[in-house]
């Protein structure tokens, strides 16, 4: 017994050694965690906040007025869209100007006048429920105050508000309509980033990279190689995705199966440049995972998967611009639920182009880097 003891302590020493000694393992062990826990401290929050809304106050009433100053002063909402017609609300929420629409009917201040109930009408976007129901919430809240504030001042009875909201593209608000178009990217990110970082990893590791380079083929054609199956695998990956989330939970697929793939497509490429570049700084399969997990929790963290990104701070939404995580979440949410057209799509997906270039033109320079 006391041998088998001290078999397994000399075994512990001999891995903490193992990692201590080596230079990257000791990177990762104190670099990665610092960064996370920072990202983790200011991205990673539930409360919603900064969150910008439209008002269509189509009563010229002091009444009216009152109320859309409540919402102007709630620290909840930092920007206020103001809308002249019923024709831009729809385009409002399409292009995720506001996250709500307050709708004011004309009739409102008359109806108040008359001391019979005055409707107002919530229009929200339901693609983020969570926020959805938090923000009907805190509107529910400001007209209610209205309501009783209005009744002691006039003799009124006080009345409860009575509010009827619409929720756009996702009327049952079931969540996960909103976290399987989500999955379909965060999920094939990690594949994608598995199968390229593990690869030229795994063959240093074997030893079977030495006989790749006496071999014919020049580090062009290996670096090819190693990217066409990533993304191959990447696509069939979001493939079954896409055919459990609409096949098996139901959830609608509204837009361009063919502008899906395409945004796809792209998002897989830059995904691989990343897993390329991190491959090629790796020697064991083991810093090859730790690199994918030290892209992968940031990326999704930043991406707007789990807390909305305009609840981080100004700096870390800067760093978000070159997340492609953050593109395709918008794009595959959109065209799931709410058909988006080819002009949103393009408009929105179009930064991944450059992004793919830059990582898998990076990936090559350190990849022959490494071969000199």
């Amino acid at each position: 017994m006391r041998e088998a003891l001290h078999r397994i302590y000399s075994l512990l020493i001999k891995e903490i050694l193992a990692v201590w000694r080596d230079k990257k393992s000791r990177i990762m062990l104190i670099v990665p965690p610092v960064v996370q826990l920072v990202v983790f401290t200011f991205a990673a929050t539930l409360d919603v906040k900064n969150v910008p809304i439209g008002i269509l106050n189509r009563d010229n009433g002091k009444q009216s007025f009152e109320l859309v100053q409540r919402f102007v002063g709630a620290p909840t909402f930092n920007k206020i869209v103001y809308l002249h017609a019923i024709e831009e609300v729809a385009p409002a929420i399409d292009h995720q100007r506001v996250a709500m629409v307050v709708s004011i009917d004309e009739q409102f201040s008359r109806q108040l006048l008359k001391k019979q109930p005055a409707p107002v009408q919530l229009i929200l976007d339901g693609r983020k429920s969570n926020t959805a129901q938090i923000i009907a919430g805190y509107a529910t809240t400001i007209i209610n105050q209205f309501s009783d504030e209005y009744a002691t001042e006039n003799n009124i009875p006080v009345a409860p508000a009575t509010l009827f909201p619409r929720y756009w593209y996702n009327p049952n608000l079931l969540y996960y309509w909103y976290n399987i178009p989500s999955l379909c990217g965060v999920i094939t990110m990690l594949v994608g980033l598995l199968i390229t970082a593990l690869s030229v990893a795994r063959e240093r590791e074997v030893g079977t990279f030495d006989q790749l380079l006496v071999s014919p083929v020049s580090p062009s054609e290996i670096l090819i190689g190693k990217t066409i199956p990533g993304i191959i695998i990447g696509m069939c990956e979001g493939s079954i995705i896409l055919f459990v989330g609409v096949v098996l939970f139901q959830v609608p697929f509204t837009g361009s199966l063919l502008l899906l793939y395409a945004s796809m497509l792209l998002f897989v490429s830059s995904i691989v440049g990343f897993g390329l570049f991190i491959s090629s700084l790796c020697y064991t399969q083991q810093q090859a995972i730790l690199g994918t997990f030290v892209f992968m929790s940031p990326a999704v963290l930043l991406s707007g998967f789990a807390t909305p990104i305009e609840n981080m701070p100004e700096w870390l939404q800067i760093l978000t611009y070159a997340n492609p995580l953050r593109y395709f979440l918008v794009v595959a949410k959109g065209i799931f639920l709410k058909a988006m057209p080819f002009h949103i799509v393009a408009k929105t997906i179009w930064p991944l182009i450059p992004i793919a270039i830059i990582s898998l033109t990076a990936a090559g320079w350190f990849f022959r880097r490494k071969l000199d």
